[in-house]
């Protein structure tokens, strides 16, 4: 699996800070109970885990990524935070080291974006799901995205993003599939819920850090790659991305949409 942006510290920030602003928006509704075994596939550098840490003292989770860097950072940031109820594990989600049956509750984001075969993931996670046990599933779809002032150039440096991300195996409008998803891998009672981001400059906290450091900085992320693939001009990418930084000015505004699915085994 290739991650498109990168494990550079600039793209750890950049994931802290999309974890902290969209908590409510995305977790506030994820809750497990005292005792449960929790798997979190793909984990990261542990940004999500703390908040699942927070929401769910009681429950043990297990968060496991198939990056060591990444499980190493992840630690260490769960040691800062004071987390207590996860263990880290490096681990492939294609070949889970768990028997059937281990888990409660199976809970995946931002992870099945950069899949090539985000159906087979699914499947293999829940062989390791306990009978009625369920599954929460959140990814973005950089397809929802919409601002103002309206800019094409602004629009080609996020087909850029999205178009590198194909390259590479993934698929950054997956949002829209996770119901077919979540069906063709047999899962029940089959549930996914829209979650906007609206940005203007009356919420100044969503503008630095969804805004600036989460989307804007995530498509200048594939600068590098955009150029030399000559997928756009260096021209026009500067123009894109400095038209997506006056979308957070003050007469600004910035949409997208998230989705979560929920479902039963």
């Amino acid at each position: 699996m290739d991650y498109v942006h990168g494990y550079s510290n600039r793209e750890n920030s950049r994931l802290y800070d999309q974890a902290n602003t969209l908590t409510v928006l995305l977790h506030q509704d994820t809750v497990y109970p005292p005792g449960s075994r929790v798997l979190e596939a793909g984990c990261g550098v542990g940004a999500q885990t703390v908040i699942l840490s927070r929401n769910s003292p009681e429950a043990s989770i297990t968060s496991i990524d198939i990056s060591d860097e990444s499980v190493e950072k992840a630690r260490l940031l769960a040691k800062k935070e004071g987390v207590e109820n996860a263990d880290f594990q490096v681990a492939n989600i294609f070949a889970l080291p768990y028997e059937d049956e281990t888990f409660d509750h199976i809970f995946i984001c931002f992870v099945l974006e950069h899949l090539k075969n985000p159906l087979d993931a699914l499947i293999s996670v829940k062989r390791v799901l306990k009978k009625e046990g369920t599954i929460t599933v959140i990814e973005g779809d950089h397809g929802s995205s919409y601002f103002y002032p309206r800019s094409d150039e602004a629009l080609q440096a996020i087909k850029c993003l999205i178009d590198i991300q194909k390259l590479l195996g993934g698929n950054s409008l997956i949002g829209r599939e996770i119901y077919p998803l979540l069906n063709r891998a047999g899962f029940k009672n089959v549930s996914v819920s829209p979650r906007m981001v609206y940005v203007d400059s009356s919420k100044p906290d969503m503008v630095e850090g969804f805004t600036k450091n989460t989307f804007t900085a995530m498509v200048e992320g594939v600068r590098k790659q955009a150029l030399e693939l000559k997928m756009i001009d260096e021209k026009t990418w500067n123009k894109g991305i400095s038209d997506l930084y006056r979308t957070a000015g003050k007469e600004g505004t910035f949409c997208y949409t998230f989705f979560k699915g929920t479902a039963i085994k």
